[in-house]
C-alpha cells in the first residue's frame, strides 16, 4: 500500500489523493445505502451480473431483485 500510494501522492500530489479516497468512500456509501433502502439493480445490470449475484446470494436482498 505505501508504494502505491507514494506512486499516487508523486502523480497527483497529495491534495489530489485526499480527494480521490473522498469520492471512492463517497461511492462506497452510495451502493449500503441502496442496498438499505432497496434500490433496484439497473436492468442493463441485470444479466452481465448473473452468476456472481447469485453464487453472492445477493439476489435475496431487496435491491437485487428486478424492477419488474
Amino acid at each position: 500500500m505505501d508504494a502505491a500510494r507514494n506512486y499516487v501522492v508523486e502523480a497527483i500530489g497529495s491534495e489530489a489523493l485526499v480527494d480521490a479516497c473522498g469520492v471512492a468512500a463517497t461511492f462506497n456509501a452510495i451502493d449500503r445505502v441502496a442496498d438499505a433502502t432497496g434500490i433496484p439493480i439497473d436492468e442493463a445490470r441485470l444479466e452481465p451480473t448473473a452468476d456472481f449475484r447469485e453464487f453472492l446470494g445477493i439476489n435475496s436482498f431487496p435491491s437485487g431483485k428486478s424492477p419488474h
